[in-house]
């Protein structure tokens, strides 16, 4: 195998092992805060399940996307909410 298929095999295992990780993983002072996404502004996959990537969010505040924030903050935020509303 030339270093170049040895390459791009790693990358794409690396890119997958990233993706299956676990969300929350790092976010133990911090909550899902949904509705006050702005479009495109998303951190991972929505609750409706239409897409499994950050940035991919079609429109702004829908109830389905979701970003990270410290906890406590997203009942403060017009339109949070801790639970998807879909």
């Amino acid at each position: 195998m030339n270093a170049s298929k040895t390459f791009m095999l790693a990358a794409g295992a690396l890119a997958l092992a990233v993706a299956n990780a676990p969300v929350d993983a790092h976010a133990d002072d911090k909550e899902k805060c949904y509705g006050v996404v702005k479009a495109g502004a998303n951190d991972c996959g929505n609750a409706q399940g239409t897409h499994s990537c950050a940035g991919h969010a079609a429109a702004d505040a829908d109830g389905g996307e979701w970003v990270f924030v410290p906890k406590g903050l997203c009942d403060k935020l017009s339109g949070g909410s801790t639970e998807p509303k879909v």
